[in-house]
């Protein structure tokens, strides 16, 4: 649950997360319904501490924005009635924000100097895409996953060996150290030349090699970090290969990367260090903006308020919105 107040679309004044996962853990994943019961529950607080920090006044915000989609339509509904409610009472201007654009922005609140054309690697649980960014407003998707999203097989892998939730980070954690060439994994499509991603067969391969081992060697330590290890230089080699094809296809030198996997030290080491090898200009934002927040959406509303758009009162969540 996330409110923020963002100055000029390019300054936070306040950036207040309330974080849900304590209440998920214990399902080992997020429920939605829980979701949009706990976003209930925590939007006013959030929004009074955000304007509290930023030390404005609702009346003082010059335009109201939220999150349309994608996303869980419970948790989307309960943001757009909040900002609807807000825009209503104080007769401001409101835009409903698609989620993905917002990742777009997020990296320009740390690199102000980061401007079209660039390519951009969406990375989440419930999204792994590459998209063109013609220009701020002008998208299109060059490639996206066939099946499971890199986060969301994160995820699966933590819970199945019992690692725990959120995966993404306590992978991160438990891997450092390890060999990432003891076991080789190959991510879905890793070699072929469409730009799609598939990761499904990636979390049965190492699901597969872990039920192989022996009871000894499953609490072996050394091996499990080995294993994870191995894991992640699969899905962040297959997210660099098929980012360089982009690269080479379109000529552009300029990287930005977003989504809560985009936080995973690894991935920024090793997008860094190539990128330096292929003299390519890459840009993370800081790992606060990796992870949904509302200053990256803030920052994208802002935008198109000021280019004098509006969205209507009347605007639903959608669930499945597309960018491109």
């Amino acid at each position: 649950t996330c409110v923020a107040v963002v100055r000029d679309g390019k300054t936070i004044r306040s950036n207040i997360v309330s974080s849900q996962y304590d209440f998920h853990r214990r399902f080992g994943g997020v429920v939605p319904e829980v979701a949009s019961r706990k976003h209930l529950e925590f939007l006013i607080p959030v929004l009074d501490e955000a304007c509290s920090e930023a030390q404005v006044s609702l009346s003082d915000i010059d335009g109201i924005v939220a999150t349309r989609g994608p996303g869980l339509s419970g948790s989307l509904l309960m943001g757009l009635c909040l900002a609807k409610t807000i825009a209503i009472l104080y007769h401001k201007p409101f835009y409903a924000v698609n989620h993905l654009e917002g990742h777009l922005f997020a990296s320009t609140l740390n690199h102000p100097e980061l401007e079209p054309p660039f390519i951009s690697l969406i990375v989440s649980g419930g999204h792994t895409e590459l998209i063109i960014v013609r220009d701020w407003g002008r998208y299109e998707s060059w490639g996206k996953t066939r099946d499971d999203a890199a986060g969301e097989v994160y995820d699966k892998i933590s819970k199945y060996l019992n690692i725990g939730f959120p995966g993404g980070p306590l992978i991160d954690i438990r891997s450092r150290g390890g060999n990432p060439s003891r076991f080789h994994f190959r991510g879905g499509l890793e070699d072929d030349e469409s730009p799609d991603f598939s990761f499904s067969g990636l979390k049965t391969a190492v699901t597969r090699t872990f039920q192989a081992f022996s009871e000894e060697e499953k609490h072996d330590e050394v091996l499990f970090r080995d294993l994870l290890a191995s894991f992640q230089e699969s899905v962040v080699r297959t997210l660099w290969k098929k980012t360089l094809r982009v690269v080479e296809r379109t000529g552009y030198c300029t990287i930005a990367l977003g989504g809560g996997v985009a936080a995973n030290s690894y991935l920024r080491e090793r997008f860094q260090a190539e990128g330096e090898q292929y003299h390519l200009r890459v840009f993370f934002p800081s790992r606060e903006l990796c992870t949904d927040n509302a200053a990256m959406i803030g920052a994208c509303g802002s935008f198109h308020l000021f280019r004098g758009e509006r969205s209507s009162l009347a605007t639903e969540p959608d669930s499945q919105l597309s960018l491109a």
